[in-house]
């Protein structure tokens, strides 16, 4: 079932198993403290309470969204058994997401697993040898934008941060249950918009990699190539042979250099609530709080601020970064970012306003009297100083050493919203033969991936098994934002051994093609 480790007929190139011996020795390399933490995770239908009398039927773990938080110390072995009581005959699997675990645990059917029936269970078993802040989901389908996710946190033995608290935040966009499912965006979102009779307006078909211009259609106030990125600027009720259920308008933000989603979200979700009757973290004034804010949405960058406050990043996804002082951050899907936050006296709002989507998600911050904000509160913050990981340096203990890089793999990001072809060098991801067109390399090797996108959608590229770094000097990470028409490298040690996906965490973009496989050379 897994990919076999010599050449076929074809003289393609072998590739290492995910299971092969190699695996087995860099597993023992991570050494590891003895400890096994067991968890049992059960996949299965439930209603789950939004808050404010906001019910849905979804998928979750263990009947509650987000999933119940794991947390183990560093080099600690991890042993999580998946129970799959999903409806029908649906298959599922658990990635662990930022974790460079054993290859055969990363959760990817069919490439590092077969995927695990309804009915049936499977264990996920590696040693989680490097801190941070990390979480998991499925790797089938759009089931991320279900209520599949949960975080997973790696203590540091050695913790160097001071902080008297911790608070972990997930962001989420939410539409399972009531608008629709995921798959039914899907199917909606995958039949494009090219050719599309739009009361009596030819579509047409907009070609090449960046096809997304729609001429005049622009939202009211946005520019028409900005607007026409995602389809943008018709209304709702627009007639035509396709319903605009799913499919959003007029969605654009500058910080993500245009179209800023592809999807309508009826919710936006802290921890598991809406703003409504939010998420409440109660402290005391004085306190300094840790904060692992977890971005687990399938197609919202979001914008995060705490009222009356600054925060300090000290990590994103995982790794520390030289420390900056900021108002807000903006974090794509499958990024992390912790920050560092002294709470004042009162009420404050945590707003997570979802970039250029005209929404928001809140929770509050309690450490004395006063009256909670509305959730439409918008607190200045929000349009003071805001930071992406672009502006952060790797702290000096984790910085790869400079290095002239032994292989250098060009990555066009391709597709459009005409045809939804989103791809890797122009070729859509065929899970139905994942090793077709494999990136190479080889153990031992310093890796370059030079991120082009040739899109007018912005991508936040996730790599498995893998933590590379922005540039020269950028912080380490496993996710990064890549603008429309800009280029972003980055470069990583081939030192996990096995087969990986490369891929776009927009859950749309990526199950449409835009998937790439990582493979080692056998």
């Amino acid at each position: 079932m897994l990919a076999a480790c010599s050449s076929d007929s074809s003289g393609s190139p072998a590739l290492l198993s995910p299971s092969g011996s190699p695996v087995d020795r860099a597993e023992k390399k991570r050494g590891g403290t003895g400890r096994v933490h067991r968890v049992n995770l059960t996949a299965a239908p439930g209603r789950l309470d939004l808050g404010g009398g906001t019910t849905v039927t979804s998928w979750a773990f263990s009947g509650r969204a987000p999933g119940k938080e794991i947390r183990i110390t560093a080099g600690d072995t991890l042993a999580a058994e998946l129970s799959n009581q999903l409806p029908g005959r649906t298959t599922t699997s658990v990635h662990w997401h930022g974790l460079a675990l054993r290859s055969d645990m990363d959760g990817v059917p069919p490439v590092t697993q077969t995927a695990v029936r309804a009915g049936s269970s499977f264990t996920y078993r590696s040693i989680a040898d490097a801190p941070g802040t990390y979480f998991f989901h499925p790797h089938v389908g759009v089931q991320l934008d279900r209520g599949l996710y949960a975080p997973l946190i790696v203590e540091d033995p050695k913790e160097p941060l001071p902080y008297d608290d911790e608070w972990v935040v997930v962001l989420d966009d939410w539409l399972d249950g009531v608008t629709g499912t995921p798959d039914d965006a899907f199917a909606e979102l995958n039949k494009g918009m090219g050719g599309m009779d739009m009361g009596g307006m030819d579509m047409g078909d907009s070609g090449g990699s960046s096809g997304h211009d729609m001429g005049n259609m622009g939202a009211k106030g946005a520019s028409p190539s900005a607007s026409a990125s995602s389809g943008q600027g018709m209304s709702d009720g627009v007639s035509g042979d396709m319903s605009m259920k799913f499919m959003l308008m007029g969605a654009t933000s500058d910080l993500l250099g245009g179209d800023a989603g592809d999807v309508k979200y009826p919710h936006h979700l802290v921890n598991g609530r809406i703003p409504a009757d939010p998420a409440v973290h109660t402290g005391r004034p004085g306190s300094r709080v840790r904060l692992r804010i977890i971005n687990a949405g399938g197609d919202t960058a979001y914008r995060v601020a705490l009222g009356g406050h600054k925060l300090t990043i000290t990590h994103t996804d995982g790794f520390p970064v030289e420390h900056r002082q900021v108002d807000a951050l903006l974090i794509g899907m499958g990024e992390r970012y912790d920050v560092l936050v002294t709470l004042d006296d009162g009420v404050f709002p945590l707003v997570a306003l979802a970039e250029g989507k005209d929404a928001s998600g809140m929770a509050l911050v309690r450490t004395g009297s006063g009256r909670a904000p509305g959730p439409s509160v918008r607190p200045k913050e929000l349009d003071g100083e805001i930071v992406t990981a672009s502006q952060l340096c790797a702290a000096d203990d984790v910085r790869l050493e400079a290095k002239k890089p032994d292989r250098v793999h060009r990555i066009e990001l391709t597709g459009s919203m005409a045809g939804y072809d989103w791809a890797i060098n122009g070729k859509r991801f065929d899970m139905a033969d994942p090793t077709a067109h494999p990136l190479l390399v080889e153990e031992g090797q310093r890796v370059c991936l030079d991120f082009v996108n040739t899109t007018d959608m912005w991508h936040p590229m996730h790599l498995h098994g893998h933590t590379y770094q922005l540039g020269g000097t950028g912080p380490r990470k496993d996710t990064t934002i890549v603008l429309p028409g800009k280029e972003v490298s980055v470069v990583f040690d081939a030192d996990n051994p096995g087969q990986w996906m490369l891929h776009c965490h927009n859950a749309y973009h990526g199950e449409a093609g835009m998937m790439a496989l990582v493979a080692y050379r056998a």
